[in-house]
């Protein structure tokens, strides 16, 4: 058996009768046309604001304040203690040398220097953050910090 053009039809159920609005009391759809008896939804060229929940408290206004916004394209940074640093085996820190070293996840594409815990080692440091207690601990045992 083939198909053809003549042999397609809509699912059962699909389409049903439209409804003739206004065409007497009998049609069950006369005197207000399904529109209801008052207000904004009877009248004709009904334009409800948008948002507009009958002058309930709309849901716009009922969701909490959220303060700030979120960034759109946010940074991902490396964060690192300046007493991890002093146990890696190189001496200049960089995104790039701790993601060779696979300290630094790959997808990383930012390093910040934070000042918790001891340095006695010279290294130096390039990173797009280093804060003022890492800074103070790295120049104190010797060593450099350039910001990128």
């Amino acid at each position: 058996m083939t198909i053809t053009l003549e042999d397609l039809r809509p699912a059962e159920g699909a389409t049903g009768k439209s409804k003739r609005v206004g065409r007497g009391r009998s049609s069950g759809h006369g005197k207000t046309s399904c529109r209801g008896h008052n207000g904004e939804g009877q009248r004709s060229g009904r334009t409800a604001k948008r948002g507009f929940e009958g002058g309930q408290m709309p849901a716009y206004r009922r969701l909490p304040k959220l303060k700030g916004f979120e960034l759109v394209n946010p940074r991902n940074y490396a964060e690192i203690n300046v007493g991890r640093l002093e146990s890696l085996s190189i001496t200049e820190i960089s995104l790039a040398s701790l993601k060779e070293i696979r300290k630094a996840h790959p997808a990383c594409d930012g390093l910040r220097i934070l000042g918790n815990g001891e340095i006695k080692k010279a290294i130096t440091v390039k990173a797009d953050y280093v804060s003022p207690s890492a800074k103070a601990k790295i120049e104190a045992a010797g060593g450099k910090v350039e910001l990128v």
